[in-house]
């Protein structure tokens, strides 16, 4: 049975909390439908982007479960289950697995400890044990210098672990990676900036950031690649690139922060901020905004 789970473009989603704490519902709702009716394939719950490792295990839980009901079925939910406390990881991959979640993801055990190869892989082998859905692994970096195609090649072994969101900035290594047995691997590139660059690498699809503020261009760039379209293609991820560029101009170390401004200059009720993060003021707030014009930023109202 092929390990090629997931395709096409899935924004990961942020995590909207009201003043209490309470996970926003009836945003996730509007942000779920919004992003189906753009064409998106599935969604990517409580990663970077949802803060994750910000939130209480029961925040976590709820923003899981209210992703998964706003879907309904309709594009595939992978619950990002990543955690500073492994046994958090598998506490909420247990969760996720019963409310009806369509894959797993996970970042390495936690990097200030320098997890070497072994311990690495009995921490995924334990995620594995822990539920029947495939899993994708968070390629990023490690902290023990692990090499991280040595490190899927191993992975690749157990059944339900079907390949990896990669977000390192070597398109050579996504190469790398995907011919890792004999192509059947699940790749999915994880730079939005660079997501044709990736797909020309064969990755199968995108998970990003900043396709929550731009559904449309990202699914065209997918779309248009997969049409042998690459003139077109090329266009819209230049077209992406001007307003992450915008984006990241913005960021303050986070392109969360401009993600849920940008939700919120669209109409979207994105909560609060999580703490201790700033929010934006009404000057920096309006400079976003003249920013994003000048890049050809199309808002959605």
């Amino acid at each position: 049975m092929s390990k090629i789970k997931f395709t096409g473009i899935m924004p990961a989603l942020i995590t909207p909390l009201d003043a209490a704490g309470k996970i926003k519902k009836d945003t996730v709702k509007v942000l779920v439908d919004r992003y189906l009716a753009a064409g998106v394939d599935g969604f990517y719950s409580v990663g970077g982007t949802g803060e994750g490792v910000l939130l209480t295990l029961d925040q976590r839980k709820a923003m899981a479960e209210a992703a998964i009901e706003a879907n309904a079925g309709r594009g595939k939910v992978i619950v990002h289950t990543g955690a500073i406390n492994s046994l958090e990881v598998l506490e909420l991959t247990r969760f996720a697995t019963a409310a009806g979640a369509d894959g797993i993801s996970s970042i390495l055990p936690s990097i200030y400890f320098k997890y070497n190869f072994n311990e690495t892989v009995r921490f995924y082998s334990d995620i594995a044990k822990n539920t029947d859905l495939p899993i994708l692994i968070y390629a990023n970096h490690t902290g023990g210098g692990i090499n991280m195609n040595e490190l899927m090649a191993e992975l690749l072994k157990i059944d339900n672990i079907c390949g990896a969101k990669d977000t390192r900035s070597s398109n050579y290594a996504m190469w790398q990676l995907k011919q890792l047995n004999g192509g059947d691997i699940n790749v999915i590139n994880g730079p939005d900036e660079a997501l044709l660059c990736g797909l020309c690498m064969g990755a199968d699809g995108g998970i990003g950031a900043t396709y929550g503020a731009m559904p449309e261009i990202f699914v065209g760039i997918y779309r248009a690649y997969q049409a042998g379209n690459l003139s077109e293609a090329q266009r819209l991820q230049f077209q992406a690139n001007k307003i992450i560029k915008v984006m990241l101009d913005f960021a303050s170390g986070s392109v969360v922060k401009p993600l849920k401004e940008m939700l919120r200059i669209n109409g979207i009720d994105a909560g609060y901020d999580i703490y201790p993060a700033d929010g934006f003021t009404p000057e920096r707030s309006k400079a976003l905004v003249e920013a994003l014009k000048n890049a050809g930023y199309e808002f959605w109202q």
